[in-house]
């Protein structure tokens, strides 16, 4: 449990931070992102710090229980594989994120659905 407080300590606020942004600011991020996928450089050092982040939790976290912690778990194993997809498949990656990019409607969506799970894990890691 105390594993499971420490990550939901941690990834509550980088998580909330960030969502908070995408809502208050979402030009500056689709900027931001559309830096990013063009490019290749940083689409494979963001996919080894994922898969490095992602790793880390699943070794240290990989609780499947039916409460709040599981959310953990699921963000570890999405950290793992995205980072595993940025890293072997980084031209397939870039191409797909162009495309997201460009979505306007994602940022507000996007930036919902991190801070609310930023939010949750704040609850649990801080108040409850």
């Amino acid at each position: 449990m105390q594993a499971s407080i420490f990550l939901a300590r941690l990834l509550g606020p980088l998580l909330l931070l960030p969502g908070i942004g995408m809502l208050a600011n979402p030009r500056v991020f689709r900027a931001m992102a559309s830096e990013v996928v063009g490019n290749v450089t940083l689409i494979y050092l963001f996919g080894l710090i994922d898969f490095a982040a992602g790793l880390a939790i699943v070794l240290t976290h990989n609780v499947w229980v039916p409460n709040w912690r599981v959310l953990i778990t699921l963000l570890g194993w999405l950290m793992l594989v995205r980072g595993a997809a940025r890293i072997l498949f980084t031209d397939r990656v870039m191409e797909f994120a162009k495309t997201i990019v460009r979505n306007k409607r994602i940022y507000p969506i996007s930036g919902a659905v991190v801070g609310v799970l930023g939010l949750v894990l704040c609850y649990f890691g801080y108040l409850a």
